[in-house]
């Protein structure tokens, strides 16, 4: 298992934000809460509970699944992306 921070728009390192690189896929980790996971096969999954948490949260999970807000709710909607309970 691999953790690496997010990086801004400008490039720095951003605390708090991570890309976590495990077997089964890449988790965002915001915090203490993991918010998305991108498994190497299957759906996105979103955490049910805190997937759209705060403006600074949706700016970095944005930048993780390269999709907007907007885009990602159409795909919950429509069920290429599940919500989960990531936090168990």
């Amino acid at each position: 298992m691999k953790v690496q921070n997010m990086q801004s728009s400008r490039g720095t390192t951003v605390p708090n934000q991570f890309k976590i690189f495990a077997d089964e896929g890449v988790y965002f980790q915001s915090y203490a809460t993991v918010i998305a996971f991108y498994p190497r096969s299957g759906k996105i999954q979103l955490d049910e509970n805190n997937w759209n948490r705060s403006r600074t949260t949706a700016r970095f999970r944005n930048q993780f699944l390269g999709l907007t807000t907007k885009e990602t709710e159409t795909k919950i909607k429509s069920g290429e992306i599940e919500l989960a309970n990531l936090n168990k």
